[in-house]
């Protein structure tokens, strides 16, 4: 808990942080508050559309949404939206449950069992650790990419991770 240093750890985010962003419908990269329209919150995701046939509506989502400013930066530097992303306006974003690590008690005390993503009215969520927030997303529209390219900036004012984490 010590905003505005050190580097992202791309794929391990801190749980408070995301918490805070999906509770507040926050950008996951600066804190701002997230892109929004008519069309909805926007959401940068790993592109899964061969997965079923209207994803990624109805999904559980973990990551939160983004603003528009941090997509181009967002796309450049995490390794994981470089395999494929894909911009998506979501309607509506209830928030659907937890996602962590369920303990069962045994003869030697709590013992971890497994990591899952549990509605808030499984009964197994009171033995589940959370570590993040998920929401549902609802009326789903995906995005070209091009829309969000690079608005001029030179290198010098590439977004700095650390300073704008001040924000969480």
């Amino acid at each position: 808990m010590r905003p505005g240093t050190g580097r992202p750890e791309f794929g391990r985010v801190h749980p408070l942080r995301q918490r805070r962003a999906m509770r507040r419908l926050l950008c996951q990269v600066c804190a701002a508050p997230a892109d929004r329209d008519d069309s909805g919150v926007l959401w940068l995701l790993r592109d899964f559309r061969g997965d079923w046939a209207r994803w990624p509506d109805g999904m559980g989502c973990v990551e939160p949404p983004v603003c528009a400013p941090c997509v181009p930066v967002s796309l450049r530097l995490c390794p994981a939206l470089r395999r494929g992303a894909v911009a998506v306006r979501v309607q509506d974003c209830p928030i659907a449950g937890v996602r962590g690590v369920v303990y069962r008690e045994d003869f030697s005390g709590l013992v971890a069992v497994e990591e899952a993503v549990l509605p808030y009215d499984d009964p197994d969520v009171r033995w589940l650790v959370a570590s993040a927030l998920v929401r549902e997303l609802r009326g789903c529209t995906v995005l070209p990419l091009d829309a969000f390219a690079e608005r001029g900036g030179a290198d010098g004012e590439e977004l700095d991770l650390a300073v704008r984490a001040d924000r969480f």
